[in-house]
């Protein structure tokens, strides 16, 4: 069975969910079956005009030059090896190698904590949705039976605040918040003894997305770290970089600054149906070797899901097959 169709029938077993899924991905899935589709139709062979029209189309749905040099130089290293020569066998192709790239280190689970609450940091810069985001997620472990509550954390700004809270009492869930300008690191101290204290399953904490300066911001987040392991062990279990798709390549320049303070483990693009340009899931992986965990693909609570990179590839392969 070709790695396509097997795509098609492992992901028909729920196919509700995968077709509001699938639909998060249409600008992208649309673009790219468009063109991707226009020059598959005129395939003739691995040539130098095929490989530049594969790698033009793959810069503008934001891959970026050097993966999707790699990519390129994976679908000419393969397919000579195959002997390619027609349509279908080119497609399956480039998305095995698409997948292949991704996927070259072994997949990164979500790290919950067995012994107590799982301690979640959500950083980001101002404006990519971060705030909204932290419901979303919170959202996600409530449809799980998981006990939730949602830490303000971006005490620096009293809108972030304020919104966090109303979103907390929409989905009935604690807010712990201090007073504005409080340490923020103070706010998450007390986010995690009450989560001790009333066996709550996920803490999601909101951090700053920009203070006085960038040394401050990264000092408060290397800060934020050193004193949740103090009151939770191995907190923060995960760290969660939020980016918005439709900044494209601009959004891996923000990730360089929350790398290292933040110890990111992840990312989480928001407004991906709102984008042509979802290769940028593939240059986060290759470049910052980050999993994208979560995608956003709407605007209410609802529109968050686990991303899986066969499931985005197969919304592209169905739009080539309805461009056929």
């Amino acid at each position: 069975m070709s790695f396509v169709n097997r795509l098609k029938e492992k992901f028909s077993r729920n196919e509700s969910t995968t077709n509001r899924y699938l639909d998060g991905y249409r600008k992208t899935r649309k673009s790219l079956g468009e063109t991707f589709g226009s020059i598959f139709r005129a395939f003739d062979g691995l040539s130098d005009d095929f490989l530049e029209q594969l790698m033009v189309t793959l810069l503008e749905a934001d891959v970026g030059i050097e993966t999707a040099e790699k990519i390129v130089d994976m679908v000419q290293k393969e397919g000579k090896n195959r002997f390619i020569n027609n349509r279908e066998d080119v497609i399956e192709c480039l998305m095995e190698q698409m997948s292949a790239l991704y996927n070259k280190n072994d997949p990164v689970e979500i790290q919950l904590n067995p012994t107590g609450p799982t301690v979640i940091l959500v950083v980001g810069v101002n404006g990519v949705g971060k705030t909204t985001t932290i419901a979303k997620i919170a959202h996600y472990y409530l449809e799980q039976g998981k006990k939730v509550c949602v830490v303000a954390g971006d005490t620096f700004r009293a809108g972030a605040v304020n919104q966090l809270s109303e979103w907390a009492n929409r989905l009935s869930i604690p807010c712990i918040k201090g007073k504005e300008n409080a340490d923020p690191s103070s706010v998450l101290v007390e986010g995690c003894q009450y989560a001790l204290e009333n066996d709550v399953d996920i803490v999601l904490a909101d951090t700053a997305g920009r203070l006085q300066n960038k040394t401050n911001l990264m000092s408060e987040l290397e800060k934020m770290h050193r004193v949740v392991g103090k009151f939770i062990p191995n907190a923060p279990h995960e760290s969660w970089l939020v980016l918005d798709a439709t900044t494209g390549q601009n959004g891996l320049a923000q990730a360089d600054v929350f790398l290292d303070s933040a110890k990111v483990t992840g990312t989480i693009l928001t407004k991906l149906d709102g984008t042509a340009k979802g290769g940028i899931v593939l240059a986060i992986k290759d470049k910052l070797n980050l999993p994208v965990v979560f995608v956003g693909v709407g605007e209410t609570v609802k529109d968050l899901y686990l991303f899986d990179i066969n499931e985005f590839l197969l919304s592209i392969a169905e739009e080539l097959d309805d461009a056929s």
